[in-house]
């Protein structure tokens, strides 16, 4: 399968699903029962075919692989071109995953317009597919904006009270730095006169320039990520977003962000990149400590772990820029984990939201005595948040941390108070939530996980410890990659400072 346009076949395939959706016809319940049936099983196949992309992956070679090229505006210079390498395959596996769990995380929860549910999570899958893949900036640019159009929808139509007024902040904060980035791929085009990805990353823009281009595209990945203080969109969306919504949201389109800074940022504009460091740690380790502060402060179960997601953001954001290569690789599985991680934590508020209808901390108590199946899955994830040795948390935050000691040792110890504020609020909260006396009359008849809920944690499960206890079989994926991400950075500014010594 490795000679087949396999990259084509993953991005499109869940287009298919929608195609068959729409041909569904009959009652409003007939037509329910099998759009949940078709968006499962296109997404289970998805799933199945990008594995492909995992066994025939040649860890030896750090270029792109299962290229893919086609004309499609020759007068102009672009193209359909397609391919992944360390750094991009893993986010095509995350995304083809986590489709699946939030289809049958949905099963029950979403009973109005779940055709149309449906369409929006498989047309989701397609634009991060494609987002991830492309190796032309127009396809990437495309890709990554039309996965607002779904999301917009998600939140907009099937969200809590507040749902349009999230919606529309997450829209707005998302476009307009997307917009600055527009600009600077049109000026990347003029200049370069090409906008395939691999060739813009050999390019030697001019180095005044670089800042600008830069700073326009840190606008837009910076709010995908969020990084403090462009954050604040992102706990209005998830506690307003229905539980798959999160799942998505926080599992991969947050990826995006760090995805585009060691995509475009680093290696195509590496003299901005030294400049902007500084700036990019202070602002990581503010939102550490700052916004796992304010997780400390909340009652509400999303919005805890919607800010525990910036604060977990901020170490792939000092992984990244400590531009070391044990820093990096810390940054990849970071935001893997996060990925596994977070979705499980916003699957385990589902369960009780969809049992109990609150999301309020103090509504519970005692669950341990009702549900001990919950209780042990919770807890898994919980320490895989804290970064317990042996969960996928604990390898990418000491990654990250190794990396920056190197680099600054300042910014490694205060990154590092955050996985002890980690540890507070997620320690708190489970207390809160599982511990105590079981005292509410109502949850005394609470149920535990179903076998639905079994199998969709049973697969994150796996992972979390997968990488935790064997994290080698992910850094051969992403070795070559990296290193020569980091290789090509460093080589570019030594080779600038020697010539301005020269001059």
């Amino acid at each position: 399968m490795t000679d087949w346009p396999i990259l084509s076949i993953v991005t499109f395939l869940p287009l298919a699903g929608v195609v068959m959706i729409l041909a569904v016809r009959g009652e409003e319940a007939l037509v329910a029962r099998n759009a949940r049936w078709v968006a499962l099983w296109t997404s289970l196949v998805t799933f199945a075919v990008s594995l492909v992309l995992w066994f025939g992956f040649d860890p030896g070679n750090p270029g792109f692989q299962f290229e893919e090229r086609a004309e499609w505006l020759p007068e102009i210079g672009i193209s359909y071109h397609m391919g992944v390498d360390g750094i991009s395959m893993p986010f095509v596996l995350l995304s083809t995953l986590l489709i699946p769990i939030c289809v049958l995380a949905s099963w029950d929860a979403v009973q109005h317009r779940v055709r149309e549910y449906m369409i929006a999570f498989l047309v989701m899958e397609t634009m991060m597919i494609g987002a991830f893949s492309a190796l032309d900036i127009v396809p990437f640019y495309m890709f990554f904006e039309c996965t607002l159009i779904p999301m917009f929808l998600i939140i907009g139509i099937w969200g809590g009270p507040r749902r349009v007024y999230s919606a529309f902040k997450f829209f707005l904060y998302t476009l307009t730095g997307s917009v600055l980035m527009l600009l600077a791929i049109l000026y990347m085009y003029f200049e370069a006169g090409t906008t395939d990805i691999p060739a813009l990353m050999q390019f030697g823009f001019d180095p005044s320039w670089q800042i600008w281009l830069w700073l326009a595209f840190f606008a837009s990945f910076a709010v995908k990520v969020p990084m403090w203080p462009v954050h604040t969109w992102l706990p209005d969306a998830h506690v307003e977003a229905p539980t798959a919504g999160s799942v998505l949201l926080a599992g991969v389109l947050l990826k995006f962000g760090g995805y585009g800074f060691l995509r475009f940022s680093v290696p195509m504009f590496p003299h901005a990149t030294e400049f902007f460091t500084p700036l990019v740690f202070t602002l990581s380790v503010i939102a550490v400590i700052y916004t796992s502060l304010v997780a400390l402060a909340q009652e509400d179960m999303k919005k805890l772990i919607a800010y525990s997601s910036v604060a977990h953001m901020a170490f792939v954001t000092i992984g990244i820029f400590s531009l070391d290569v044990q820093g990096v690789q810390g940054a990849m599985i970071q935001m893997l984990s996060h990925g596994v991680v977070s979705a499980a934590l916003f699957l385990i508020v589902g369960v009780v939201y969809d049992r109990m209808h609150s999301r309020e901390i103090a509504r519970y108590g005692g669950l341990v005595h009702r549900m001990p199946l919950y209780a042990a899955t919770f807890m898994l994830f919980m320490l895989a948040s804290v970064g317990l040795p042996g969960t996928s948390g604990f390898v990418g935050e000491f990654l990250v941390l190794v990396g920056a000691f190197k680099v600054n040792t300042l910014v490694a110890a205060l990154a590092a108070t955050g996985m002890v504020l980690g540890a507070a609020y997620m320690l708190w909260l489970y207390r809160r939530v599982v511990f105590g006396p079981l005292v509410r009359e109502d949850l005394k008849h609470i149920m535990d996980l179903s076998a639905r809920e079994i199998a969709i944690f049973a697969p994150l499960a796996a992972i979390v410890l997968w990488m935790g206890i064997y994290p080698t079989s992910f850094f051969r994926v992403m070795d070559g990659s990296v290193a020569q991400l980091v290789s090509n950075y460093h080589q570019t500014v030594q080779n600038a400072a020697l010539a301005a010594l020269s001059r």
